[in-house]
């Protein structure tokens, strides 16, 4: 129990790292458009990497092969597809209803597990998933639902979401920790770029006043270090401790730490039915914790008890 707990709570830091900065972020794209945003964040986080690799590890650039750099580029690959989509979902559906058809990742990642890497998940994770998502629809949808084709681009995000998930758990104990993520980092920095280039004004980012805009700077700063640089090394190196069930759950929260930071930092009204979502959330997620042992101990001495009664 003691050795899942510190990848576990490293994990959950990571989903802290991403709900906190969904403000900061929301607010830079109104001066620089998202993919374009996104292919700048995460070349300066690729850069970080490199620089850390270069200065301080260098020996780990032996073991740089095709096997290493198809696999960060197959992360890569999911991982910008979840961007993307959402971005251009959002578009035409709104952020709530984006936010928990994103947020459904929770539920294909037991069911692409099980495909995929042959892990069947168990009772108390499936609750878990369960639970959980009933609190990611009073979170982020409340009592209005639809389905548009904003909504289809959306739930093609949290398949790619879903998927990045399964085989960064699938690689990430094959190769070196620091190489996959420079790999996969530069992966969708070099796709986002390119998606600007066809679908948004890219060269907005040539422009200084723009760039240097406290909104844009401050949230390229904090994104690409943190959310981006030191986030995904977390992911990559900590999820083979796991399965890609709980890393499922434990980015569930994502929406949560992201709504209570609006309600901090910007002043964001938190409904009733969006507190009993967190709730929920947060209650899927410990009932996913459970030893399964301490379960099959409770439903035995419940049982024992109504045999003693009888």
């Amino acid at each position: 129990m003691k050795k899942k707990l510190i990848p576990e709570f490293s994990l959950l830091c990571v989903a802290f790292i991403w709900g906190s900065t969904f403000v900061i972020v929301q607010n830079a794209i109104s001066f620089l458009e998202p993919m374009t945003f996104n292919g700048v964040r995460f070349f300066l986080a690729g850069l970080i990497l490199f620089g850390w690799l270069v200065l301080f590890k260098q020996k780990e650039l032996g073991n740089f092969n095709k096997g290493l750099l198809f696999s960060g580029i197959i992360m890569g690959l999911w991982l910008f597809g979840g961007y993307a989509l959402q971005t251009f979902g959002l578009l035409y559906t709104t952020s709530s209803k984006a936010g928990f058809i994103t947020g459904l990742s929770v539920v294909l990642v037991p069911l692409f597990a099980y495909l995929i890497l042959k892990q069947k998940p168990k009772p108390n994770a499936v609750i878990g998933v369960f639970i959980a998502t009933v609190g990611l629809y009073f979170l982020t949808v409340g009592d209005t639902f639809g389905v548009n084709q904003g909504d289809v681009l959306v739930f093609f995000c949290a398949i790619s979401f879903a998927l990045h998930i399964i085989f960064t758990g699938k690689f990430s104990s094959l190769y070196s920790t620091l190489m996959l993520t420079v790999t996969q980092i530069f992966t969708v920095s070099i796709l986002c770029f390119g998606s600007a280039f066809f679908f948004e004004n890219w060269q907005v980012v040539f422009q200084v006043d723009v760039i240097t805009k406290n909104e844009v700077l401050f949230a390229l700063i904090i994104t690409s270090l943190f959310a981006t640089a030191i986030a995904f090394f977390i992911q990559t190196k900590f999820q083979k401790y796991t399965t890609p069930t709980r890393v499922a759950l434990i980015f569930a929260m994502e929406p949560v730490f992201a709504a209570l930071t609006g309600f901090v930092a910007a002043n964001e009204r938190l409904s009733i039915t969006a507190l009993f979502g967190c709730l929920f959330i947060l209650g899927g997620m410990i009932l996913a914790e459970l030893p399964q042992k301490l379960r099959s101990h409770n439903s035995n001495l419940k049982y024992d008890m109504k045999t003693k009664e009888s």
